[in-house]
């Protein structure tokens, strides 16, 4: 494994940036993550989420330590379900995105692929992108 250590970070034109802020890769990191046992109703781990609500079988909330300075931004999730059952899952949103927390759920496709079954994955990571 490598290291870089610095003093100070020059943009190309040569002028100073902030640390630790690099305006450049700002928006290609994730504003929040975490990986969560919602059966359990455990977070395993996580960046700037303050907490998991648990609001019932299939359904969550995921609340941000540090607001988003908007609503519009990009959620990726995905469930795993160890115990081999159920292997068509699915995660989603359910209902409105604020800057404070958002509500999701997870679930598997039914066997006649016409609706979602809700359940509690036993491995739900979600990544939050934006600015």
């Amino acid at each position: 494994m490598s290291t870089i250590k610095a003093n100070t970070l020059l943009h190309s034109d040569g002028t100073t940036t902030t640390q630790p802020s690099i305006p450049a890769l700002d928006q290609r990191m994730a504003k929040a993550w975490v990986s969560y046992n919602h059966g359990g109703n455990l977070v395993k781990d996580s960046y700037n989420v303050s907490s998991m609500t648990d609001r019932g079988t299939g359904l969550g909330t995921l609340n941000f330590s540090t607001a988003m300075s908007d609503a519009n931004y990009a959620v990726l999730g995905l469930d795993i379900d160890g115990g081999g059952e159920n292997d068509n899952r699915i995660f989603g949103s359910s209902g409105p995105f604020s800057t404070s927390s958002f509500n999701w759920f997870t679930g598997y496709v039914s066997s006649t692929i016409t609706a979602v079954d809700l359940n509690d994955g036993d491995r739900v990571s979600i990544m939050v992108f934006g600015s």
